[in-house]
C-alpha cells in the first residue's frame, strides 16, 4: 500500500495542492470573466457553477418574435 499523500514530507508533493487550488482558481475566475460554464462535481451530482453562463445560453436559445 502506498503512503497518504497528506502525510509526504516531499516538498513537490506538498507544493502540488497549492498549484492545484491556483489552477481552479484561475479556472473559475476565467469562467465567470467570459461566461462559459464551469462545471464541478459536488455532493455526487454534476453541477454549473456559473449562473451567468446558463443565462446566456437561454437567452441565445429563445425564438425571436
Amino acid at each position: 500500500m502506498s503512503k497518504p499523500i497528506i502525510g509526504s514530507r516531499d516538498p513537490d508533493i506538498l507544493s502540488s495542492f497549492k498549484a492545484l487550488r491556483r489552477a481552479a482558481r484561475h479556472a473559475r475566475e476565467l469562467a465567470f470573466r467570459t461566461g462559459t460554464p464551469f462545471i464541478v462535481f459536488q455532493n455526487g451530482r454534476i453541477v454549473n457553477l456559473n449562473p451567468a453562463a446558463r443565462k446566456s445560453r437561454q437567452q441565445r436559445q429563445k425564438p425571436k418574435a
